[in-house]
C-alpha cells in the first residue's frame, strides 16, 4: 500500500467501527473516497454519536502513521485489508470480518488448513497436556493451530504445534508491538522464530482492555475449519469462540473431562449441545479433510486421558491404577490402596517429581500424561 492508502485506512479504522465503515466502503469505493463522500452521504451512513469523530481525524493519527511505518520497516510485518487478494477467504465468509490486520510472520499462514485450540487460562494439569498433544497431532498431520496466546490452554497449543514443526498462528487482543501476558514473551519469540503468525486488528499502542479480548475471538473462530475446546467452565471466552465457531459454520470439538471437574462443564455443556466428543488427535481429523502426513501416520497415537496405544509400554504403577483420572485426595487413595499415609505420600512425591502426577489445591491429585 501507498503511504496515502496507510493513512485513509487507519483513519477509517480509528474513527469509526467495522459495520460503520464498511458501509461508508460501500458508499465510496475505497477509504480515500470515503473521507470525500458529501455530508448527505455521511449522515445517512453513521449515527450522530460517529459523525463527530469521522469528520475530525483523531489526534493521535499522525503519532499512529510515523509509528507504522517505522514498524512496517521490520522484516515480516506486515498489513493486511479487506478486499486484499490473499484475504483469508474464511474469515471473509464471517460475519464481521475485520477490515485491517497487523501481521508478523508469514501472511499465507492465513490461508492454510487450520483448527482452533481453545481453552481455561487455569487448566488442570491434564488439561494443559491434552492441548499440547492434540496441537502436536495436528501439526504434524498438516494443520496450523491457531489460538490466542493467553496462559493455560493457548499457550500449551501453540508450544505443541512449534514442538512438532509445525506452524501456529496466535491471534491477540492488543496491538502487536507488545505481548501479553508478558509471561509469554519468549512463546512469541520462538513462535516468530519457527516461521509462525501474530494476527491483530488493534493498531500499535493499543493496551490491554478486556473488551479486545472477546472480540478477537471471532477472528478465531473465523480462521479455523474445525474448533476444539480443551477445558473450560460454563461461563468462559472459551464458550464464546466455540459459539462463534458455530455460527461460521465450523466444526465444534469438545474433550470429556471428569464430572467432577468445574473445568470439564464447559465442555460438557457444548457436547449436549452437539460438539462432537473426541478423545484423539484421529477423531478430529475424521471430521476434517485428510492431511495426514507420514509423520503422523507414524507418531504414537494419543488419547485423551494420556495413555499411549504404543506397545510393549510398561504396566502402570499400582498408585497410578488407583487414582484412575479424577482428582483424587491422600484420604481415598489410602482407601483404594490399602497403604499407610507415609508411605503414599513418598510414593505421590516421586511420581510428581517424574511429572506423572499433579498436585492439585485442596490437597488432590491427579494423574497425568508422560511425553
Amino acid at each position: 500500500m501507498t503511504p496515502d492508502e496507510i493513512a485513509a485506512w487507519l483513519r477509517l479504522t480509528e474513527s469509526v467501527g467495522n459495520a460503520a465503515a464498511r458501509r461508508l466502503l460501500a458508499m465510496a469505493g475505497s477509504p480515500q473516497a470515503v473521507f470525500e463522500l458529501p455530508a448527505e452521504a455521511v449522515h445517512q451512513a453513521l449515527p450522530p454519536k460517529q459523525r463527530a469523530g469521522f469528520l475530525r481525524p483523531p489526534e493521535h493519527l499522525p503519532e499512529l502513521l510515523e509509528q507504522t511505518h517505522r514498524w512496517l520497516a521490520q522484516p515480516g510485518c506486515s498489513l493486511m485489508v479487506l478486499g486484499d487478494p490473499d484475504y483469508p477467504p474464511r474469515l471473509l465468509a464471517t460475519a464481521d470480518p475485520p477490515l485491517l490486520l497487523w501481521l508478523q510472520g508469514p501472511r499465507e499462514l492465513l490461508s492454510a488448513p487450520s483448527i482452533a485450540i481453545v481453552g481455561s487460562r487455569s487448566p488442570t494439569a491434564q488439561g494443559g497436556d491434552n492441548a499440547h498433544a492434540f496441537a502436536r497431532s495436528l501439526a504434524q498431520a498438516g494443520y496450523a493451530i491457531v489460538s490466542g496466546l493467553a496462559l493455560g490452554v493457548d499457550a500449551a497449543a501453540h508450544e505443541g504445534a512449534l514442538d512438532a514443526q509445525g506452524h501456529t498462528i496466535a491471534v491477540v487482543g492488543t496491538g502487536l508491538d507488545q505481548v501479553y501476558p508478558r509471561r509469554n514473551e519468549k512463546l512469541a519469540a520462538r513462535l516468530l522464530s519457527q516461521g509462525s503468525l501474530l494476527v491483530s486488528e488493534y493498531a500499535l499502542g493499543m493496551p490491554v482492555l478486556p473488551a479486545n479480548f472477546p472480540k478477537r475471538n471471532r477472528i478465531i473462530a473465523g480462521l479455523a475449519q474445525g474448533c476444539l475446546v480443551v477445558e473450560a467452565a460454563v461461563q468462559s471466552g472459551s464458550l464464546i469462540t466455540a459459539r462463534l465457531a458455530v455460527e461460521a459454520g465450523r466444526e465444534v470439538f469438545a474433550i470429556p473431562g471428569s464430572i467432577h471437574s468445574p473445568q470439564a462443564r464447559g465442555c460438557h455443556a457444548l457436547i449436549r449441545q452437539g460438539a462432537k466428543l473426541v478423545e484423539s488427535a484421529e477423531h478430529v481429523l475424521e471430521e476434517l479433510p485428510a492431511l495426514a502426513t507420514a509423520a503422523v501416520a507414524h507418531a504414537p497415537s494419543v488419547d485423551a486421558n494420556g495413555e499411549a496405544d504404543a506397545t510393549g509400554a510398561q504396566a502402570p504403577h499400582a498408585v497410578l491404577e488407583a487414582m484412575g483420572f479424577d482428582p483424587v485426595s491422600l484420604d481415598a487413595l489410602m482407601a483404594r490402596t490399602g497403604w499407610s499415609a507415609a508411605d503414599l505420600s513418598a510414593t505421590l512425591l516421586e511420581l510428581e517429581l517424574d511429572g506423572e502426577i499433579a498436585r492439585l489445591a485442596g490437597q488432590l491429585f491427579q494423574r497425568r500424561r508422560q511425553g
